[in-house]
């Protein structure tokens, strides 16, 4: 078995679903409950963990954007557009929450043995492959120039991205973070993506380099299988390879013993949420 397949292979995998939450499920709390469960997991108290969740209109901004220097306007821009912005609290760019994107986490035990980074990357890579493989089209794993939050594991067909992942680890917990866009225009999303960074580094020298989007390099599965995949096709496939891999997956919520973690870990990233915002308004 490779080493791929010994992270996704699972004795249990516990299953939070978060996809149909709906409109009211702010995109803050998401980023609370996979510190949550990447604390929970990493301490033993939680088998592995894979989360599925969906927000709407929403702008995740990454720390180098509030670094930004018209910062203001580009919030301004993606507001006229109908977009709230949040800040995550790990590194990566701006990227697009809408209901068309189902984001998924895989939370990893970090115990005896260290999960190299790649590893975590290769993972939730496989995971991707194995939910499409009865498609024709060659995924890869690299960096898409031109896209939005760039990086080594964006996730492309013919050169145009659907997917990027990133990662976050807290006391012993790895948790393994994608977002697919499955249906709507990827094109679409970057475009508003490019709109925010030209209102909010317009023509500034920066210390930071910020991406120039190329919205034409972007695309949602559905637009680039030429099928119409709805978010809960995409769950059901995401289940199976789940299945697949666990001698048993179960549905389930936060323990009564995880509630005040998420309470304080929600404080943690609302507080720094005000605080770029209160700094924008002096």
């Amino acid at each position: 078995m490779s080493e791929t397949g010994s992270l996704l292979m699972q004795q249990e995998w516990r299953v939070i679903d978060q996809s149909s939450v709906g409109p009211q499920f702010p995109a803050l709390e998401s980023f609370a409950m996979d510190d949550t469960l990447c604390a929970s997991v990493g301490s033993g108290k939680s088998v592995a963990v894979a989360r599925a969740w969906v927000h709407h209109r929403t702008v995740v901004m990454g720390i180098q954007d509030t670094k930004l220097p018209f910062l203001k306007k580009g919030l301004n821009h993606l507001e006229e557009h109908g977009f709230q912005a949040i800040v995550r609290n790990s590194g990566g760019l701006a990227v697009v929450l809408d209901e068309g994107v189902l984001n998924l986490s895989l939370i990893f035990p970090e115990n005896e043995q260290k999960i190299e980074i790649n590893r975590g990357y290769d993972a939730m890579w496989e995971l991707v492959q194995l939910m499409f493989a009865d498609f024709p089209g060659k995924m890869e794993a690299r960096e898409i120039v031109g896209s939005y939050c760039p990086g080594s594991y964006d996730l492309s067909i013919n050169g145009q991205k659907f997917a990027g992942i990133s990662q976050r680890r807290i006391r012993n917990g790895v948790a393994v973070q994608i977002y697919l866009c499955v249906n709507g225009s990827g094109a679409g999303r970057a475009s508003l993506v490019k709109g925010f960074y030209e209102a909010a580094k317009a023509d500034a020298e920066t210390k930071f380099t910020y991406p120039d989007i190329v919205p034409s390099v972007m695309a949602s599965l559905s637009e680039l299988l030429d099928v119409h995949l709805s978010v809960q096709d995409v769950m059901l496939r995401f289940l199976h390879v789940l299945k697949d891999h666990s001698g048993r997956i179960f549905s389930d919520t936060l323990s009564p013993e995880e509630w005040p973690l998420y309470e304080a870990y929600l404080t943690r990233v609302i507080e720094r949420n005000d605080k770029v915002f209160a700094a924008l308004n002096v």
